[in-house]
């Protein structure tokens, strides 16, 4: 096999007694970037400036997802740990900060929310940079009850009906009873209604109303 070394060296490299097949030469070779490193490298051409502000324990919501009561939200002020803090909305839609005071958060997204409380921080800080992250969704949640595989409360996250939920929580388990599951959804002034809904009617086409889109706070009861 013809070596690609260059004579010069192939001749060192004989006296050395070293076979230049052995070796791999480090000309004309392009080493292979693993995906982490292709990763890394696009995230670099990004510039620091852009890196997303995450948290182990923030929630993923979407950017069009708005801000109800009980949310907790982090509020980052870049180089003003003074104002940056971590609070709940509370019941009211508002939440209070350093400086500005009361702000009204619920029924906003948080980059709306961002743009505020840089608009009222103008006034104590020069070009405010600030982050809103959704730290716990309190608002907008289901829960999902009974015999499932997964019981628990979960996200609400877009346009949700029942058998999204069910999906969710894993399916039924062996001696779930199908067709009595009941949605407990709160009403105005404290009431509660119950809807039904059979499984096996609507997965059949025959009742597919039943399907109801779920609201924040529903709860849907596998019995």
């Amino acid at each position: 096999m013809k070596s690609n070394y260059p004579f010069c060296l192939r001749r060192a490299l004989a006296a050395m007694g070293i076979a230049s097949l052995c070796l791999v030469p480090a000309w004309g070779q392009t080493k292979k970037s693993t995906p982490a490193e292709q990763g890394s490298a696009e995230y670099a051409k990004l510039g620091t400036d852009t890196a997303p502000v995450t948290s182990a324990n923030s929630t993923m919501v979407g950017e069009h997802y708005l801000i109800g009561n009980e949310d907790v939200l982090a509020i980052n002020v870049w180089k003003e740990p003074d104002v940056s803090r971590m609070v709940p909305v509370r019941s009211d839609g508002r939440i209070s900060l350093p400086l500005i005071g009361e702000v009204q958060a619920a029924g906003k997204t948080p980059k709306e929310l961002e743009g505020e409380i840089a608009r009222g921080l103008r006034d104590y800080i020069s070009e405010p940079d600030v982050t809103v992250i959704v730290q716990e969704t309190k608002s907008r949640r289901f829960s999902i009850l009974g015999q499932v595989q997964r019981p628990g409360s979960y996200l609400l996250n877009g346009d949700m009906r029942v058998l999204d939920a069910i999906a969710i929580a894993g399916g039924f388990r062996d001696f779930a009873k199908v067709k009595n599951i009941r949605i407990l959804r709160q009403q105005a002034e404290r009431k509660q209604i119950s809807l039904p809904f059979n499984y096996k009617d609507v997965v059949k086409g025959t009742n597919p109303g039943q399907n109801v889109e779920l609201q924040p706070k529903d709860t849907i009861y596998v019995p």
